[in-house]
């Protein structure tokens, strides 16, 4: 089995962390890795994408080709919609649908939501608004990866909590409670 992911956002949205939780869980599970970062301008709202490439078998490169990926995890809308080439026919996008404008021509938000609602495969969700929603505002990217944690396919929802725990250990017990119950809502908010 493989699973070919692209992880894209913004800048201190957090992809990176999602990118280290599948990492993890992936390493544990024995399963082959691969991962290459773009960082943008990630101080200043600038784009930031990861290639993360997972299997059962051995991976020569760890860039995703054009029309390859099975799975896009975006934090922002528009990012999403940039790597929409690289999915897969039947590929599926997993995105917040709350803009972050950090361009002067963002396009306008019916227009973003309209070329989501074109894509064969798309789970769309305002995950800022459910982070503040439970009070965790800092975990809308935990969210996240709850809602993709079915997609994700090669990797088991138990497998991804075990590497929150493992990741925000060193944050505390309350943090990882935090971060479990975010994913968990993630999780049962996509049917």
């Amino acid at each position: 089995m493989k699973k070919d992911i692209i992880l894209a956002g913004v800048g201190g949205q957090g992809i990176l962390t999602i990118a280290t939780i599948i990492g993890d869980a992936a390493a544990v599970a024995g399963l082959s890795l691969k991962q290459a970062e773009v960082h943008g301008m990630s101080q200043r709202g600038g784009d930031v994408q990861s290639n993360l490439r997972l299997s059962t078998e051995t991976i020569y490169s760890d860039l995703i080709k054009e029309g390859t990926a099975d799975l896009i995890i975006s934090m922002e809308p528009m990012e999403a919609l940039r790597y929409k080439e690289f999915m897969h026919k039947d590929g599926m996008v997993v995105t917040s649908s709350h803009p972050f404008r950090n361009i002067p021509n963002y396009p306008a938000e019916e227009m973003v939501e309209q070329e989501l609602e074109n894509l064969p495969n798309a789970v769309s969700l305002p995950i800022e608004s459910m982070a503040a929603e439970i009070n965790m505002p800092k975990s809308a990217n935990v969210i996240l990866l709850g809602m993709a944690a079915k997609y994700i396919e090669i990797l088991t929802p138990e497998q991804l909590r075990e590497s929150i725990k493992r990741i925000f250990e060193s944050k505390g017990e309350k943090i990882v409670e935090m971060n479990i119950q975010a994913f968990d809502y993630g999780l049962n908010a996509v049917k």
